[in-house]
């Protein structure tokens, strides 16, 4: 009898186990609004979600968790609840390019006990997961992990890595090309800097985040486990650091925490994001972080003007023709102010020098920046500052009130070199105080947007991209860098390039010249630029005297905006070639850029309304292949049926203006 009892005993607590089982153990099935993304989420022991384009498996089982000191969300975990919701909404974007972003997703919540959940959201060009807390007081984040394993074995990716040093290779400044390789033969070592894009098949998956707040930067490296995966790779939190660097105005790492993070323990945590397209057009288009950003914190928004910018650094304040020494001195930048006056040009900007490196506050003798800004006044012309951000943090309320009472306009902030959780916070803070004084923010020396200009959009551009300032010295392949950046690095947001190269050469006429520096590929590529590439303040790269020459192509330049009404996404392929339209006040501009390779693209023109239009068309010339200044500019009637065949030539590109006639 007694070992009767026991036997029944053990079946009683194995069927307790098995219901035990099945309530914790669920599986979660969500689609797209237009279902062919189709989300999976099992929660057993763990939590994995997996990712259908269609019938094709794109993201395979991949793993989430978060390790705090308390606990590990994500570890045997119990559901308390779940909820499916659907969201349709219409985002107002004040500076961006487009005015208005849909808002179209479903949504899944998952709460878990232990005052934590997980949400996920799918939209028709991706998903994106986020951890909620909702603990009491503060908590410590030891690690994350954050996985993306895809379908493929052969999967290929396109990978920047970061250009640190061995000592940190969590401090770089972003910049790099993409190399295209194997997923598999991803380094071991060094981490990549997001977005990634991943092929899978024909389709491709760009992963990045959004909403960073609070919270490391992440990187991605290779799954160890599976070969054949990302994950994500946290910067820890910095304990010690030394002033150094970039002309003594860098704050070093030099010894970090055994954590990533301490924030608060009742918070939402950023957004892992896949973008996913099944045509590589698709991806010149994207709004994922925009949309998953936090919405505008600083209310009106009409005293925040996007512009171009005419630049000092990249002609190494190289004017001539003028009866005074050129270089940082007071008139040199009356000059650029009179250049940016006659050009419509919105804004000046004094780079690097004009104040003491360690102290943003002692202007240097040279420079008489009450009659600079006096004069810009006088002209139109507003003045932005340079800034390290090492001594504008140092000093940041402080300069902020003066040089805005002073009638500054706004900040190039560089060299921050970092996204750990204290540096991400660095930008947070500058972003609030800016708005507080009414100042714009470029920054520069920057990681990745991920959408803190929705959230402040007076933060109105990042750098964080491989621009036009490295053929100062490199010899990179800037035409294919150029055709990479669209689909990868502008999944993100607007990036600083600085394009606007005067002297355009061919690959046996390049030269890295500091001084006097030159762009490969041609003239006509450069002016596409200011169409293909999202960037809301833009700055005009070359000297004011080598645009004076080239009018006619300054001309142009000048008419291009740099906010839209709305973004059409018309041809392309990673790598090889970009085609977008941009519309703004009934005006169309087109951008059309290439690699080294020469061909011919035929853009149809069934975006434009019914109605006749009149085309202003900036092409390569016949011998832009040989001379990368030669153009062709001319002027014709084009309609919605039309089918606009152009020559682009290696490393060329074309640009045009199309406006209504009746």
């Amino acid at each position: 009898m007694k070992q009767h009892m026991t036997n029944k005993g053990k079946y009683l607590i194995g069927l307790f186990l098995l219901c035990s089982a099945s309530l914790y153990s669920k599986d979660f099935k969500v689609a797209s609004p237009d279902n062919k993304i189709t989300l999976n989420v099992s929660v057993d022991k763990g939590i994995s979600w997996s990712v259908n384009y269609g019938s094709t498996p794109v993201i395979t089982p991949s793993f989430v968790s978060l390790r705090t000191d308390k606990k590990t969300w994500g570890e045997e975990p119990r559901i308390r609840k779940s909820d499916v919701r659907t969201v349709n909404e219409t985002i107002e974007a004040p500076v961006y390019k487009k005015k208005e972003v849909a808002d179209h997703y479903k949504e899944l919540s998952l709460t878990f006990t232990g005052n934590y959940a997980l949400q996920f959201r799918v939209y028709d060009d991706g998903v994106a997961y986020r951890w909620i807390s909702s603990q009491k007081g503060d908590i410590t984040i030891l690690s994350e992990k954050a996985e993306f394993n895809f379908a493929k074995d052969d999967s290929k990716a396109y990978i920047g890595y970061v250009n640190a040093k061995e000592q940190d290779v969590y401090a770089c400044s972003f910049e790099n090309t993409y190399k295209h390789i194997p997923l598999k033969e991803m380094s071991d070592f060094w981490p990549a800097f997001a977005p990634v894009l991943v092929e899978q098949g024909t389709i491709k998956c760009g992963i990045t985040e959004a909403d960073l707040e609070d919270y490391p930067g992440m990187f991605l490296r290779l799954n160890p486990k599976t070969r054949q995966g990302l994950t994500g790779d946290f910067a820890p939190y910095p304990v010690e650091e030394v002033q150094g660097g970039h002309n003594n105005l860098q704050s070093l790492v030099v010894k970090r925490a055994d954590y990533i993070a301490k924030t608060k323990g009742n918070r939402t945590f950023p957004w892992r994001t896949v973008i996913i397209a099944a045509a590589d057009k698709d991806l010149l288009n994207n709004d994922m972080v925009y949309k998953l950003a936090s919405p505008n914190r600083i209310g009106d928004t009409s005293w925040i003007k996007p512009g171009k910018l005419a630049w000092d650094y990249w002609n190494a304040w190289n004017i001539y023709g003028v009866d005074f020494r050129a270089g940082i001195n007071t008139n040199t930048y009356l000059f650029y102010i009179d250049f940016a006056a006659k050009n419509g040009i919105e804004y000046v900007l004094l780079d690097e020098g004009w104040a003491v490196s360690t102290d943003i506050m002692k202007v240097v003798p040279e420079i008489d920046l009450p009659a600079i800004i006096r004069y810009a006044e006088s002209k139109g012309v507003s003045i932005l500052l340079w800034g390290g951000w090492l001594p504008l943090n140092q000093k940041m309320e402080e300069a902020l009130a003066h040089y805005s009472k002073l009638g500054v306009k706004g900040f190039k902030v560089d060299f921050m070199d970092r996204d750990d959780q204290k540096m991400v916070d660095f930008y947070y803070r500058l972003a609030k105080k800016a708005a507080e004084h009414k100042l714009i923010i470029d920054f520069h020396g920057a990681y990745k947007p991920t959408g803190l200009q929705r959230t402040y959009p007076n933060v109105i551009n990042f750098e964080g991209v491989y621009g036009l300032e490295y053929l100062k010295g490199d010899y990179p392949d800037m035409p294919f860098n150029d055709v990479t950046i669209p689909y990868i690095r502008m999944l993100a947001g607007p990036v600083d390039y600085t394009p606007g190269a005067m002297f355009n050469a061919n690959k046996e006429s390049y030269r890295g010249i500091h001084a006097m520096p030159m762009s490969q590929g041609t003239r006509a590529h450069q002016v596409a630029l200011y169409v293909v590439f999202e960037s809301p303040l833009n700055m005009l790269a070359d000297s004011p005297n080598n645009y004076m020459k080239e009018q006619e192509t300054t001309d142009f330049i000048r008419q291009i905006p740099t906010v839209f009404d709305q973004t059409v996404a018309l041809d392309g392929k990673v790598g090889e070639y970009a085609v977008t339209a941009r519309e703004e006040a009934g005006t169309w501009y087109l951008g059309a850029i290439t690699n080294w390779d020469a061909r011919e693209i035929i853009i149809d023109c069934s975006f434009l309304k019914s109605g006749n239009w009149q085309i202003e068309l900036f092409k390569d010339g016949i011998n832009a292949d040989r001379n990368g200044n030669d153009y062709k500019r001319e002027i014709f009637n084009v309609n919605a049926a039309s089918k606009l065949k152009v020559q682009l030539a290696p490393g060329g590109g074309m640009a045009a203006i199309i406006r209504r006639t009746n």
